[in-house]
């Protein structure tokens, strides 16, 4: 038996009034996860326990198995794994974000999503003008980025709010507060400065595309915490393919292997179908195979419902078509989103999501689509989350 984990990020939404009281789900064109829902058990599942934040950290986690409420491991923490960025005893990271403010206004949460080349330089950049022995910037991908901080635990104190939660508001507001909140304070300001007239700036802007002028730190984590191999848990070996460090530094954290396949990127330029190949392939050396897509997360946090049906259209034409269409061994697939992004808001919520278990062994409970509404009517909710990997790799 091979096993498949497809995580469609934040797919899951709220009905728009503006359309009909659909989601982004509804309206998608998406004939290859009908036909899968047709023949499958469809149903609601709670990824975030109550009271933790809704971050893909904790949403993964329970997707693949773990449960947030024990493995309580720093999303910074993460990311730095996926970096090799090691964390020492009296070392904290924090996300850093490059970020674009206009009039003392969040802009984009992502500068535009600048790519990973001029984001670069903007890090070095800063690590030239504000590093030293305590304070290093690490480049990672895109607008996502790491500042690791020595000799001041106190910081992981500091109460901070992830710059895709304020689009369009005053960030004095949201600046980080509280006890050991004046060193983070002390290095946002001061990267104003350094990225203000940086020349990968001014091309930028004169290019019409917004500057990646302050960076936001948010996520602080200390050193991670120890966590069970998936195969000693599970009894499988598995392999992850995710554009996000997020979810490869889970990913090693497990003792998973990440698949570097080309072309997997976090939004819409994302090689879908590359991507779902790689991943297939993959499955014939591994049991279980996990297959993160982002693209429709980063448009539910940009508020684009365009892109966010387009980006669910490709994932069922591109990626749930070689799923559907593998012939090599007996196969049971899991569908999810691990959180909603919904448009309305632009960041994640703590609501249940659907999740879809098809193949051998699953029967089929009703359902015409895979959407929330569908997946509510099938009157099936798996609580608490981490349930549904032993639901997926449990033989019936």
């Amino acid at each position: 038996m091979k096993y498949c984990v497809l995580i469609i990020d934040g797919a899951a939404g709220l009905p728009l009034t503006e359309h009909g009281d659909k989601t982004c789900l509804e309206m998608a064109h998406t004939p290859n996860l009908d036909a899968m829902a047709a023949e499958a058990t469809l149903g609601l599942v709670r990824t975030i326990p109550a009271g933790l934040e809704p971050s893909s950290s904790n949403a993964c986690l329970s997707v693949l198995g773990y449960d947030p409420e024990v493995h309580r491991l720093g999303r910074a923490a993460i990311e730095a794994r996926s970096l090799n960025i090691p964390i020492s005893n009296g070392e904290v990271v924090f996300r850093c974000n490059l970020v674009s403010i206009n009039g003392g206004r969040m802009a984009d949460y992502s500068a535009g999503h600048i790519n990973s080349d001029e984001a670069h330089h903007l890090i070095n950049a800063l690590n030239k003008a504000m590093g030293s022995d305590t304070v290093h910037f690490y480049p990672g991908l895109s607008y996502r980025h790491i500042v690791k901080i020595t000799g001041r635990e106190d910081a992981l104190l500091a109460g901070c709010t992830p710059a895709h939660d304020i689009p369009g508001k005053p960030v004095d507001e949201f600046m980080p507060r509280g006890s050991g909140s004046d060193l983070l304070r002390e290095l946002m300001k001061r990267s104003e400065d350094v990225l203000r007239e940086h020349p990968v700036n001014l091309a930028r802007q004169s290019r019409g595309e917004p500057p990646a002028n302050m960076v936001w730190l948010f996520w602080g984590s200390g050193r991670e915490s120890d966590i069970p191999a998936f195969k000693e848990v599970y009894g499988l070996n598995a392999a992850v393919t995710s554009a996000v460090d997020v979810i490869r530094g889970l990913a090693q954290m497990m003792g998973m292997k990440v698949l570097e396949i080309p072309g997997v990127k976090d939004g819409m330029d994302n090689d879908f179908a590359g991507q779902a190949s790689g991943a297939l392939a993959a499955l014939r050396e591994y049991d279980l195979i996990v297959i993160h897509i982002e693209a429709t997360d980063e448009a539910g946090h940009t508020g684009s419902i365009e892109d966010k049906i387009e980006a669910i259209h490709k994932i069922d034409s591109e990626v749930i078509s070689q799923i559907r269409a593998w012939r090599e061994d007996a196969l049971r697939v899991l569908v999810m989103p691990d959180h909603p992004t919904p448009i309305e808001v632009r960041t994640h919520t703590a609501d249940p999501v659907p999740f879809m278990l098809w193949g051998k062994g699953f029967a089929p409970n009703g359902a015409k689509r895979f959407t929330e509404k569908e997946s509510t009517q099938r009157g099936l909710f798996l609580d608490p989350g981490y349930n549904i990997m032993g639901r997926l790799i449990e033989e019936n």
